[in-house]
């Protein structure tokens, strides 16, 4: 049975400087973000909405 467990969220992420990245983030931020939302990372944390 498919519980979940092993799926991953990546969203496509563009930084100031212009470059993009590919990000993997948790389930919880996955549901809680929009096209256009700013994320935040500061070292050592996950990613989070800011």
């Amino acid at each position: 049975m498919l519980d979940g467990s092993n799926m991953y969220h990546f969203v496509e992420v563009s930084l100031a400087d212009g470059e993009s990245v590919k990000v993997r983030i948790s389930r919880q931020l996955w549901k809680s973000i929009a096209v256009g939302d700013r994320l935040v990372k500061q070292p050592g944390t996950d990613p989070a909405k800011g």
